[in-house]
């Protein structure tokens, strides 16, 4: 009998897949910052001085434009590599979230106050009257690694991890992984603009604290562009992510901004009492979801149907639980299929119910518990599981994991 031969896909063919996993503006990034290196190279362009961010030329000859020209334009290879290597994966997982439109807002809202912020730092550390640094008003920088540590910031908020790993050397406390990573660069690299990825890392925590709110704008004005004829192309194209079913004050809260102890660097009560003082615009009246995740990214080539599991229920099991009478947490999520791939599962506990045994839904084979029983969990957290997932074994395996 002829053997099973199982072959690999050729470099070319994963190369391909890898690019097309990628959603439309962050590959845009990418294709715009390398076309423009090549070129660069090609004729020999290295006057990086009149379009780098010099605040001393910002402030003298009002050149606004080098806010956005710095961040395109890379000094050598390995710095437009790294900085794209480290861009895929942040950009790949944000525009999912927030859509392609919403996240080139972003990033040109990032942009703008990362400048800002090094503009008015650099102006007080030129300034200071015991000891004067001024040449800091003459430091050109150039890369868009200022924007970069934004989203890392923006990112690790939003996956309310406590731990992160630094290079898979060592783990340390999620809220200072920004922080930690800026002194790592500091002392390894040469040519590093510690005020460039400083601002970057504030930047990023003004956004995630709520101090962008009035800037963003609602879900109303990312649904207007997407209907505007000038970007019909663009929005054909598979790899773009419309912002459907967006946040309705059209920004992204924090994992620190929910009713849970703050993982942020400073306290949670005094950022939500300063951010109490600014205006708030007035949300719909729709059904609660995760206030992390606005909404639900998807592709227009996608041929699959959302998936809903009778509300897409979730169990928060409880130790105490018992067979006839148990009360469980329910919880509400919201997910659509990606090309390909499956987008997070997003959920907000909304009630707490008391649940009785007879009325849990479909009934459930001492078959399917004794399947689930085999994996290490417990016939209890098992029965509940499966009563929230309507006898759904891969709903019910997806709950009691996120319980462990």
């Amino acid at each position: 009998m002829r053997p099973n031969i199982v072959s690999e896909a050729g470099l070319s063919t994963r190369a391909n897949q890898w690019w097309e996993s990628i959603p439309f503006f962050t590959s845009a990034v990418v294709i715009v910052c390398g076309t423009i290196y090549l070129i660069c190279l090609l004729f020999g362009y290295d006057s990086f001085y009149e379009i780098c961010f010099l605040p001393s030329a910002v402030i003298s000859r009002f050149q606004v434009y080098r806010f956005y020209t710095s961040i395109v334009f890379h000094g050598s290879l390995l710095h437009v590599l790294f900085n794209m290597l480290a861009l895929v994966p942040l950009g790949s997982e944000l525009e999912r979230i927030m859509g392609s439109v919403r996240m080139f807002y972003i990033t040109i809202l990032l942009a703008t106050s990362n400048a800002i912020l090094h503009l008015l730092i650099a102006l007080l550390v030129a300034h200071i009257p015991f000891y004067r640094l001024q040449n800091v008003m003459d430091e050109c920088a150039i890369g868009f690694s200022g924007v970069i540590f934004s989203l890392i910031v923006i990112e690790t908020s939003l996956s309310g991890a406590q731990s992160r790993s630094v290079f898979g050397l060592f783990n340390i406390p999620a809220k200072w992984y920004p922080l930690i990573l800026l002194v790592l660069f500091q002392v390894l690299m040469t040519n590093v603009s510690l005020l460039g990825h400083l601002c970057g890392i504030l930047s990023g925590f003004a956004y995630t604290y709520g101090f962008f709110n009035l800037l963003m704008p609602g879900t109303s004005f990312y649904s207007a562009i997407e209907s505007s004829s000038l970007l019909s192309t663009c929005i054909r194209r598979p790899k773009f992510i419309l912002c459907t079913g967006g946040n309705p004050s059209g920004y992204i809260p924090t994992y620190s901004g929910q009713n849970t102890s703050s993982s942020g660097l400073f306290s949670g009560n005094i950022w939500s009492n300063l951010s109490s003082w600014m205006p708030q615009r007035e949300t719909s009246s729709q059904p609660t979801q995760d206030s992390r995740f606005p909404g639900r990214g998807r592709t227009l080539s996608s041929s699959q149907s959302p998936v809903h599991v009778d509300s897409n229920l979730q169990a928060r099991l409880l130790d105490n639980s018992s067979p006839e009478n148990r009360s469980h947490m329910i919880v509400t999520e919201t997910g659509d299929r990606l090309s390909d791939e499956r987008q997070p599962a997003l959920g907000t506990a909304v009630a707490v119910d008391r649940v009785p045994a007879g009325q849990q839904g479909a009934v459930v084979s001492d078959e399917e518990i004794q399947k689930l029983v085999s994996m290490g969990f417990d016939k209890t957290q098992v029965e509940v599981a499966l009563a929230a997932a309507d006898g759904d074994l891969n709903v019910a395996v997806e709950i009691l994991s996120q319980q462990g």
